[in-house]
């Protein structure tokens, strides 16, 4: 065990709170990064939380953790925890990531940082006031060729540029008889915080802070079954399709999208950024690729070339030695911890920490508020 304030020592401990996805997706990734990059401490998968017990044991077992509790306290309280990985519904981070805050724990939580502008603003400032690290689950932008294509822009491979397309869509909740779940109640706050966080924040990366919205949200089904097979239906309030035009601190004009009803996409996270000398092109359903168009040249040669992900675009080649063998979403999600690892031993932070998450959310809470009014509304 290491204490959060001391030097880093041999080993840390972990505590996953949440056994779902994401919490499958943070044990194997503490895992992983321990095996394939120089840590200053090597993490322990301590102790992992579920209310309900069956939950619990079954993680631990299929996870690897040592111990499995029913109460997210005991695991917060723990001392030979030093890490908390909050991997629950949005509703519930605020309440766990301060407590774990109050008890000098570093917090990895997952996206979007909190139901409101309000309560991540809160987690920020205690977080920042306490001095520990924190890393907020933006995994994606995690990707080599995201990191690549931020220095393209930032060199003036592109000119000077002109525009933003951003686009977050999946099918997940196309179904209407799928049920109603934590993300319609309002803490959820459908899929503009779901996936309108991620492409928000990607569009932040590589082009900085956004400065105005104004938004459209809709909302496709109007009612859900309450359960499984069931007759009974609760009225749906939170918005399948987000779609925002927003304006950059820079100057830029763009276009973002996000839609959990677009059937037939499992995974379109996707950019396009155009510029005076030329464009880049990405989707994460070829998270591995990346589409470059350089102007000037023949017309009869002109168009986009594809760049493959390799050991070229740090730190691919720490997964696998060659070229087109490509990363997955754990592979992303391991870089995310052990930047994160780093970032607790003292180098500098890659983020994005609770800062970065609350910036995040003042422009979803900035574009419901563009909806509500209808009317272009500055982002604080």
């Amino acid at each position: 065990m290491v204490d959060p304030g001391s030097t880093m020592g041999a080993t840390i401990g972990v505590g996953v709170i949440g056994t779902g996805f994401m919490g499958k997706a943070h044990a194997l990734a503490y895992q992983t990064a321990a095996s394939l990059f120089s840590l200053p401490a090597r993490p322990i998968l301590e102790m992992v939380a579920d209310n309900v017990r069956a939950g619990a044991e079954r993680a631990q077992r299929s996870f690897g953790f040592r111990r499995m509790t029913e109460d997210w306290r005991e695991l917060i309280a723990d001392p030979k925890i030093a890490i908390v990985s909050i991997t629950t519904p949005t509703g519930l981070h605020h309440e766990m990531a301060l407590a774990a805050i109050a008890a000098g724990k570093h917090v990895h939580c997952e996206k979007p940082l909190a139901a409101n502008e309000a309560d991540a603003r809160g987690m920020m400032e205690a977080a920042e006031a306490a001095g520990i690290a924190t890393q907020v689950g933006f995994n994606y932008l995690k990707n080599p060729l995201l990191g690549l294509t931020r220095e393209m822009i930032s060199a003036g491979e592109l000119g000077e540029i002109t525009s933003f397309r951003g686009i977050h869509a999946e099918d997940y909740m196309a179904d209407p008889e799928m049920p109603f779940s934590w993300r319609l109640e309002p803490a959820g706050g459908g899929v503009l915080a779901d996936l309108g966080s991620h492409i928000i924040g990607l569009a932040r990366f590589l082009l900085g802070p956004i400065v105005s919205v104004f938004a459209d949200l809709e909302t496709v089904v109007k009612e859900r079954p309450v359960a499984p097979g069931q007759a009974e239906r609760r009225t749906v309030t939170v918005d399948d399709i987000a779609r925002l035009s927003v304006r950059f601190a820079r100057g830029v004009g763009g276009t973002i999208e996000a839609n959990w009803v677009a059937s037939g996409r499992s995974m379109q996270l996707g950019f396009e950024v155009y510029g005076s000398k030329g464009g880049l092109a990405f989707t994460q359903e070829r998270m591995n690729e990346l589409l470059f168009y350089r102007a000037g040249g023949t017309r009869s040669q002109r168009g986009f070339v594809r760049i493959e992900a390799g050991p070229e675009h740090p730190p691919y080649g720490l997964f696998c030695p060659a070229r087109g063998h490509q990363l997955g979403f754990n592979d992303l999600k391991t870089i995310e911890a052990a930047e994160f690892l780093a970032a607790i031993g003292g180098e500098p932070a890659k983020g994005p920490d609770f800062r970065e998450g609350w910036e995040i959310q003042k422009v979803v809470d900035a574009a419901r508020h563009s909806a509500e009014s209808r009317s272009v509304l500055p982002v604080p």
